[in-house]
């Protein structure tokens, strides 16, 4: 993650809602909510939200692979390339 500049108080939130929400799904960057000086909240796009989610999915199955061939199981590369397929064309753009 780089540099966090869209920290924003919750009183500017509550005054410009729709204006930073259209900031919001225009930059893809996280908006990060402050209350009392202190960082509380993190706003995301929903296409940054699919992204995300998406990749923990990627990641969840990579470990679970790896826990599958330390136990001895495993498929053989056509259909792992056919679920690979599969799941890459779902990847949202």
């Amino acid at each position: 993650m780089g540099k966090l500049s869209n920290i924003i108080p919750v009183s500017d939130l509550r005054q410009n809602a729709a204006k930073l929400l259209k900031q919001l799904r225009n930059s893809k960057e996280p908006l990060i909510i402050t209350q009392r000086g202190r960082a509380t909240a993190v706003i995301i796009s929903v296409d940054a939200y699919e992204k995300s989610e998406h990749e923990k999915e990627m990641l969840r199955l990579l470990a679970k692979g790896d826990r599958e061939i330390e136990t001895g199981q495993g498929y053989d590369l056509d259909t792992v390339l056919a679920e690979t397929n599969a799941i890459l064309s779902k990847e949202p753009s």
